[in-house]
């Protein structure tokens, strides 16, 4: 989803988080992202409920659902390109989301980004609801268990080479997602562009 799908500014929302909590922007991002504090919510370590109350405390502001949910969405921006490829790929082949992150971006994603919805229906999984998170090969293939894709027959997407390798490693055809231009010519190569 981010940096595919959505351009995602973490530094939009760290500041957001910041102004609320009285504190720097630099504090925010060393108590939740250099801390590992978020991938305990990525993998589903913590439950939504525990992750929130802990990221406030970490962040030493009672941070509400709403406020955590505003400073994510300031973040994320729509890659229109990419969701009007997604678009015509829906018409022929399935399409579904597998992003790291807590269940609270599934749970809010109309908020987050209402383009996402429309395109992929049920079909937005969150790492936290396998309890693991990419790169490992169990996320990826706990997603498709959920899909009853088989992976031989998907292609995954990502910015992050890590996952990518991941994904492969998990038997998926996999590609690192680097333009629009990128993506269009790996979906010609796999005979999935439809002009």
């Amino acid at each position: 989803m981010d940096n595919v799908l959505c351009n995602y500014d973490r530094g939009k929302r760290v500041a957001y988080l910041a102004e609320l909590a009285g504190s720097t922007s630099e504090s925010i991002h060393e108590a939740i992202w250099d801390s590992g504090y978020e991938l305990l919510g990525d993998s589903g370590t913590l439950d939504a409920a525990d992750y929130l109350r802990g990221f406030g405390e970490r962040i030493g502001y009672p941070l509400s659902l709403e406020e955590w949910v505003e400073a994510r969405r300031r973040s994320m921006q729509a890659n229109r390109a990419m969701l009007e490829i997604a678009g015509s790929l829906r018409k022929t082949v399935d399409i579904a989301v597998l992003t790291n992150n807590t269940t609270l971006v599934a749970d809010h994603i109309d908020t987050l980004l209402p383009n996402l919805q429309p395109l992929f229906g049920a079909r937005i999984y969150t790492s936290a609801q396998f309890k693991t998170a990419k790169p490992d090969p169990r996320c990826y293939r706990l997603c498709l268990s959920e899909l009853d894709a088989r992976p031989e027959t998907t292609l995954f997407v990502d910015d992050l080479m890590a996952n990518v390798a991941g994904a492969r490693e998990a038997g998926l055809f996999a590609h690192h997602h680097t333009s629009v231009e990128g993506f269009k010519q790996a979906l010609a190569e796999y005979g999935l562009l439809r002009e």
